[in-house]
């Protein structure tokens, strides 16, 4: 099955903030603009077979970052709504200081597949439509472009932590253990069996490796004992 590239929008104004920013059409910052050039061009030699992104805006402007660095003129990213911040509800637009005064903090933080946002989504109900999302481009992706195929999910960090979760067979309760940075990319290639996890949190370095040297890597569905040799790229 294709390999999905989970990219997380770049730093935010209301990252600096210190606000949750939820659904808001908050930007990305300086910094936030530098990280997505930065991660762009590292995108920009794989042969990606889609770039689909949450609706929000900083992951739209990401997503058009990746294409415009791939001299994609016109080229419009992907929308899938299911890929889309969690819904924070009534939290939405307040500062997270004051937010970890809230009781509701400590279920997040402690059992977050109990955690229902005040006039929000459930936190579990965010990550059965982003993991279904992950899954049904996945299939779409194969089936037009092979098992061979890399694509890219532009969306949110608890987004992605819950993809990666799902992935590692974690409950949710554990996708707190979970770190994913601005503008980091983390690596999940599904198969028949389960699904592996290439990389975590990635903000630097050659992405070469991503791409499967061998028809029989790209469907094959059994852990390699002892670890392998990896992929040589220099």
């Amino acid at each position: 099955m294709p390999t999905v590239l989970l990219l997380r929008h770049g730093r935010s104004t209301a990252n600096t903030a210190g606000i949750l920013a939820g659904d808001l059409p908050v930007p990305l910052d300086e910094l936030g603009e530098r990280q997505v050039a930065a991660v762009a061009a590292r995108l920009a030699a794989l042969p990606l077979a889609a770039i689909v992104t949450s609706p929000v805006r900083r992951c739209r402007q990401t997503a058009e970052a990746v294409l415009a660095a791939r001299d994609a003129d016109g080229d419009k990213p992907l929308i899938d709504a299911r890929f889309a911040e969690a819904g924070y509800g009534d939290w939405t637009g307040r500062p997270i200081g004051e937010l970890t005064d809230d009781p509701m903090w400590r279920v997040v933080q402690r059992h977050p597949s109990a955690a229902v946002f005040p006039g929000g989504e459930a936190m579990a109900a965010m990550a059965a439509r982003c993991v279904a999302g992950v899954r049904d481009w996945d299939a779409k992706i194969a089936a037009e472009h092979g098992p061979d195929a890399l694509w890219v999910a532009c969306s949110h960090a608890d987004v992605i932590k819950a993809v990666t979760a799902d992935a590692l067979g974690l409950h949710l309760d554990q996708f707190q253990r979970i770190v994913v940075e601005p503008a980091s990319l983390t690596v999940i290639r599904y198969t028949e069996t389960r699904p592996f996890l290439l990389r975590v949190n990635d903000v630097g370095g050659d992405l070469s490796g991503l791409v499967p040297t061998d028809p029989v890597e790209a469907t094959n569905s059994d852990a390699v004992v002892g670890g392998g040799a990896g992929r040589v790229t220099t």
